[in-house]
């Protein structure tokens, strides 16, 4: 058993309303939640984003695994303690969320899965690396900006400020030590009601084709996909994405 870390905690909403745990993808940070937390305050839930260890506020480690990441966000709870009534996970969250609810049952009643890390395999893993490499070459406003044109001002800006406050070395470890990135027995596993809301294959998705079929075989788990939106749909097309995520949690 894993030694969990406490993460550091961002709120939109009341905390009296439902609550929806919000975990952040590799190299980003609870506050690149935004849309999805000041979405759902609006629609009347207590939004609460972390950022997950080595990112952010959150404390630095050793040990950068997928096991790691889901002890920590297993034990996060809502302030009033008991389930997330629901808990939403891009990327490496909905990796690491996928772990959590597999493993317990009771932590969250529902899940929701933007473009999930299942299953990286070589090609996909290198993409993600030259990724990385790119955001710590230059982490600046300005090269994001360029990067991502059609982003919202708040995005590239909350962008430029992960990368700087992440550790590097906790980014190139999580590649390392995850020699082997696969939760599809855990994504198997789950049974509570859980919604993909998948990135267009035609831009760049992590999950799609034979492994989104193979996923999909759990009647626990639907789909959607976003059209036009790469691996992050929620600051590519976030109108779009934000009505699925509410549509999912319906």
């Amino acid at each position: 058993m894993r030694a969990p870390v406490t993460l550091p905690r961002l709120t939109w909403g009341d905390a009296g309303r439902p609550s929806v745990l919000l975990v952040h993808g590799l190299g980003s940070d609870g506050a690149l939640m935004w849309r999805f937390g000041a979405a759902l305050a609006d629609a009347g839930w207590h939004a609460v984003a972390v950022d997950l260890r080595g990112h952010g506020d959150a404390p630095r480690a050793l040990d950068y695994s997928l096991a790691a990441y889901a002890a920590d966000v297993a034990h996060t709870h809502p302030e009033s303690g008991g389930a997330w009534d629901a808990v939403v996970g891009h990327s490496l969250g909905g990796a690491a969320a996928t772990v959590a609810a597999a493993g317990d049952p009771t932590w969250t009643r529902r899940l929701v899965l933007v473009d999930p890390a299942i299953h990286l395999a070589d090609g996909d893993r290198e993409i993600v690396r030259q990724s990385q490499e790119q955001a710590f070459a230059d982490p600046t406003v300005a090269a994001v900006r360029s990067a991502h044109p059609d982003w919202h001002p708040v995005d590239v800006e909350l962008k430029a400020r992960a990368t700087q406050r992440a550790s590097r070395w906790a980014i190139e470890q999580t590649s390392l030590q995850n020699a082997v990135w696969d939760v599809r027995a855990d994504a198997a596993a789950l049974r509570v009601p859980t919604h993909v809301i998948g990135a267009d294959p035609a831009v760049h998705s992590i999950f799609s084709g034979a492994l989104a079929a193979e996923v999909l075989t759990n009647p626990a788990i639907t789909m959607s996909v976003v059209s036009g939106a790469g691996h992050s749909p929620h600051r590519d097309r976030p109108h779009d994405t934000v009505a699925a995520l509410l549509s999912a949690l319906d």
